[in-house]
């Protein structure tokens, strides 16, 4: 069976999906990314592709050792994508924007698609039904305004996320709870408003890791997917490989 592992280095977590065929069968947590523990990764799934994004400065041998042991592809700005880029500098837009717009393009063609990210930052990513990729925006993700708070004011705790809150919260936990999820809610869904002012049809496609704490409260229609990064990977790894 054809055999390919998609690695997603963020700011936050490393991942790996693995794809059998076409159908992603898991998805794993990483430690640290090292040598070693690609190697293992190697050893235990035998793939015949792979492909690696990454927004952050990883160990560069690990591309050497992902290209002796598989058909290796090292997603950037040189990589043949599924839709244009006329944005001002395109070798700026991060790994992991294209993956996902990649992967809203393979599976809406020919429709606009909004494409928003929750991780350690908010990204927002327009493709419009041409498979032109034409920008978006970028804000303070859900941990992030956490910490900010903790660190910028005198008293104010570091909190664990949780949907355990009411819109008026009853003590300082879920006053922060309250102001920082609901706030980003309304924040997501004035962004989609503004965005239906300009377009009259397109589907919305919420992924990272933090969807888990938005998708209840929020109030446009949308499309939730978790793992939209890595089918992104796989659609460019094919293209690739």
């Amino acid at each position: 069976m054809s055999t390919t592992l998609c690695f997603d280095f963020g700011n936050t977590r490393l991942k790996a999906a693995i794809f059998i065929k076409k159908e992603l069968v898991e998805v794993r947590i990483l430690e640290n990314g090292t040598p070693q523990e690609m190697e293992s990764l190697l050893n235990e799934f035998h793939p015949e592709k792979t492909i690696l994004s990454s927004v952050i400065h990883h160990d560069q041998s690990i591309e050497a050792i992902l290209a002796q042991r598989s058909k290796f592809h090292l997603l950037g700005p040189t990589t043949q994508i599924n839709f244009t880029t006329p944005v001002g500098k395109p070798e700026t837009i991060g790994a992991d924007r294209l993956a996902m717009v990649a992967a809203a393009v393979d599976q809406f063609p020919n429709e606009h698609n909004l494409i928003i990210s929750l991780g350690t930052c908010i990204t927002y990513n327009f493709v419009n039904n041409e498979a032109a990729f034409l920008g978006g925006s970028i804000s303070p993700g859900m941990s992030m305004r956490f910490k900010a708070m903790h660190e910028q004011t005198a008293l104010l705790p570091l909190i664990e996320p949780s949907n355990d809150f009411t819109l008026v919260g009853y003590d300082t936990k879920t006053n922060l709870l309250s102001g920082v999820i609901l706030g980003m809610a309304a924040e997501i869904d004035g962004i989609i408003s503004a965005y239906e002012d300009k377009y009259a049809k397109f589907n919305v496609l919420l992924t990272g890791g933090d969807i888990c704490y938005f998708v209840p409260h929020l109030k446009k229609r949308i499309f939730a997917e978790q793992n939209l990064i890595f089918k992104g990977l796989y659609a460019i790894c094919e293209k690739n490989n």
